[in-house]
């Protein structure tokens, strides 16, 4: 019996960290004496593994093909290693498809950093205990219950992480590189950036009026006003009692539909019903689903759903009826789960294209069978059919055979309702013919509708309507961002941070502020305390007054959490000194900070800049790594590095004669005279203050700022509020870090 991992440490990187650009799950493992027994000394754990886990086979691993990480395991690899695999499939299996991880070892003999890809930070985490568990099973000798791990994950799946409908949106928005953010535990969604924002709730919109969405629910007010502006629509009429919904049905005409007024997703409703008993039972079914009934002509033909967005049809889906056969011996009950229930698109969630029939969720379905004689443990003689529901599922798509006469009436219902994303729908017999020659109706236009029926419908092709909402939001070249700036580094990136945020303030533009000094919006402090941590930082870019941000972002804030951004239009990197508590992580190289602070680089727009310290040599080397332009910044501009650059005719920033010049080998304009400025009354000392000086009009010239603002944005750089950097909060197993309270006085 081998002793379990031992797993030390358990982070979150929310965002581009020094793993990868996406959220990931870091642990530290002490795998203890499994460190002197891979894999391949291990009996029976390749049989175990691959039975339990049979997707294994797909995992490509170093070797870069089918299989690769199985020959790992035959050939002999360690439990780190492992443990990676058997996580990323568990969460696989539960549906959130990754294929990120990577293990290495520490200094410390059989510690190692494990990394995999977390979409959900919960489901990660209790994905890694699962993984855990299965793999100290599989090399004891032990049994596991996959198929019950399995189940617990997926159901935290269902609860936890984003609906299809909301996915496809923000898939659709990732493809287009714009940054979302998730705002509550449901489907609230911010796509975006401050001022540039946007926001989604499932399938509705910042642009979904409130009143059109109360009018939508409101079935008979709808109703009136389509009738109104020419939209055909069955005549019907609220009713309060049973009695009054068979009086209105004969004053209307048989056969009627009955329907709550204000229900969706067909649940209530009942259709061609002729006789007293049916329009009384579907009363009841109707008054129970919903806070009103109403009773409506009976259109023939089969129910579409048409979605609407932004005034235009992007998808059409129909409807068709539920029949069982009878054999002579199974009650419907029965022949409804073998018949409609067996077939593998239909489910109890919103994965399957199909809904489950359970009649306690579809009551309506008892009244079909008594307008037909029957019960649901009535026996159906063999070759009887017997009709279940008739407003199945919408799931067969017929988007290219909508008449474009019909798609207009629909855009114009939705336009008459004031909603910007509908689900229309109606009755028709022949949905390629106009609704008026063949007397199709318009039966009801739905706010916030879904949108798996159009991404997995049953027959047909999916449309991509995740990607029409999101152009309808955004123009074809918005990407919903502003302006980003990082500052990363040790060296004066408080001081870096403010100046800029400052500068950017007088070009126009409400900035944001995120440093240790607090957060602030413009010149309004909203609070104080450390705000390079990614945590709090992000809140920033929640802000719809935000027009431009400006992040300090500490070494050890890359490597606890990762950058609050995924992408920045200006990344500063400013030197590449280690600490004790980066230490604490196992960083002591030069080559390992090198990796922590290119993230900052990494991440750089292509039509953005990174600025870089050319005096340090280990900062200068992340110039190739930048998808953007690159403006280095040093005191001497004969540094071969400084001087090479100049000659390729790209920008630099640097001090000559005493005065710090922006040039890019062909011109050069002075910005200042360091003899005439002191920032000593900021708290910045006369060794950092050139080098601030630098950083920050180099950051400032990648903003578009101009040299004469640049140098009045200087003059009257003021820090209005006595702050106080307060201490770091030290990470778990990290050593604290004493730092010197600066304060912050009025210039």
């Amino acid at each position: 019996m081998k002793n379990p991992i031992r797993i030390l440490r358990i982070s979150y990187l929310g965002g581009p960290n020094i793993w990868t650009y996406r959220p990931v799950l870091e642990s530290w493992l002490d795998i203890g004496e499994l460190e002197d027994l891979p894999s391949d000394k291990l009996p029976g754990l390749y049989e175990r593994l691959t039975a339990w886990l049979p997707g294994l086979v797909e995992h490509h691993c170093g070797v870069g093909e089918r299989g690769g990480f199985l020959q790992r395991l035959r050939e002999g690899t360690w439990a780190g290693h492992i443990l990676e695999h058997v996580v990323i499939e568990l969460q696989n299996l539960a549906g959130l498809q990754t294929g990120f991880g990577q293990t290495r070892s520490t200094p410390v003999r059989g510690v190692y950093k494990m990394v995999f890809r977390a979409r959900e930070e919960q489901v990660a985490r209790r994905a890694l205990a699962m993984g855990h568990e299965l793999l100290m099973a599989a090399i004891n000798d032990q049994p596991f219950g996959v198929d019950a791990a399995l189940d617990e994950l997926r159901e935290m799946v269902d609860d936890l992480c984003l609906g299809p409908s909301t996915a496809s949106i923000v898939d659709a928005a990732t493809g287009r590189r714009i940054p979302h953010i998730r705002l509550n535990d449901g489907n609230l969604v911010q796509l975006g950036y401050g001022e540039r924002q946007r926001r989604i709730w499932t399938a509705e919109t910042d642009r979904t009026s409130a009143i059109a969405e109360s009018i939508a629910s409101d079935k008979d007010l709808s109703k009136s006003l389509l009738a109104a502006c020419g939209v055909p629509v069955p005549e019907g009429r609220v009713v309060d009692n049973a009695e009054a919904a068979w009086d209105a049905a004969q004053d209307i005409g048989l056969p009627v539909v009955v329907k709550p007024t204000d229900a969706n997703h067909g649940r209530g409703v009942s259709l061609d019903l002729s006789r007293r008993e049916d329009v009384v039972a579907a009363y009841a079914v109707a008054d129970a689903e919903g806070s009103g009934v109403m009773v409506e002509r009976f259109i023939r033909g089969l129910e579409h759903r048409l979605l609407v967005v932004g005034g235009r049809l992007m998808a059409a889906t129909r409807g068709d009826e539920a029949w069982v056969t009878g054999d002579g011996h199974s009650n419907v009950l029965e022949l409804i789960a073998s018949q409609i229930n067996s077939d593998p698109r239909r489910g109890l969630n919103e994965e399957f294209p199909l809904n489950a029939i359970r009649l306690e969720e579809y009551p309506a379905v008892a009244v079909e069978l008594q307008r037909q004689g029957k019960t649901p443990e009535s026996v159906p003689t063999a070759g009887e059919r017997v009709l279940i529901m008739r407003n199945g599922n919408l799931s067969v798509d017929c988007t290219d055979d909508v008449h474009p006469e019909v798609a207009h009436v629909a855009a114009l219902a939705a336009r008459v309702v004031g909603l910007d994303i509908a689900g229309v729908d109606l009755v028709a017999q022949d949905i390629s013919r106009p609704l008026v020659e063949q007397g199709g109706a318009i039966v009801e236009v739905n706010a916030g509708p879904g949108l798996l029926m159009h991404l997995k419908p049953a027959v047909g092709h999916p449309r991509p309507v995740g990607k029409a909402i999101v152009d309808h939001l955004f123009a074809p070249t918005d990407s919903g961002r502003i302006p980003v700036v990082g500052v990363a580094g040790s060296r004066g990136t408080t001081a870096i941070a403010r100046l800029v945020a400052w500068m950017a303030n007088l070009a126009g533009p409400q900035v944001g502020l995120a440093c240790r000094a607090g957060l602030f919006v413009g010149r309004r402090p909203l609070q104080r305390g450390d705000f390079s941590q990614a945590k709090a930082a992000r809140s920033l870019l929640m802000n719809r007054g935000v027009q431009t941000a400006v992040f300090e972002n500490s070494p050890l804030t890359i490597v606890s959490e990762g950058l609050a951004y995924d992408r920045c239009q200006v990344g500063v990197v400013t030197d590449a000194h280690g600490s004790p508590a980066l230490e604490a992580f196992h960083i002591r190289e030069a080559e390992q900070l090198f990796k922590v602070l290119r993230t900052q680089v990494d991440v750089v727009l292509p039509d953005g800049v990174a600025v870089l310290n050319a005096a340090d040599s280990v900062v200068a080397e992340m110039a190739p790594l930048c998808d953007g332009d690159v403006i280095f910044y040093a005191e001497d501009p004969e540094l071969p590095v400084m001087a090479e650059h100049l000659a390729q005719c790209r920008r630099a920033v640097f001090v000559r004669h005493g005065r710090i010049v922006l040039g890019d080998g062909q011109r050069e304009q002075v910005v200042v005279a360091l003899g005439g400025v002191s920032l000593a009354a900021a708290g910045i000392s006369p060794e950092e203050q050139t080098h601030v000086l630098l950083a920050s009009f180099a950051t400032a010239w990648a903003l578009g700022i101009s040299p004469e603002l640049m140098a009045a944005g200087l003059q009257t750089f003021a820090f209005e509020l006595p702050l106080v950097f307060p201490p770091r909060m030290p990470l778990p197993g990290a050593p604290e870090v004493p730092e010197t309270p600066v304060a912050m006085k009025s210039a």
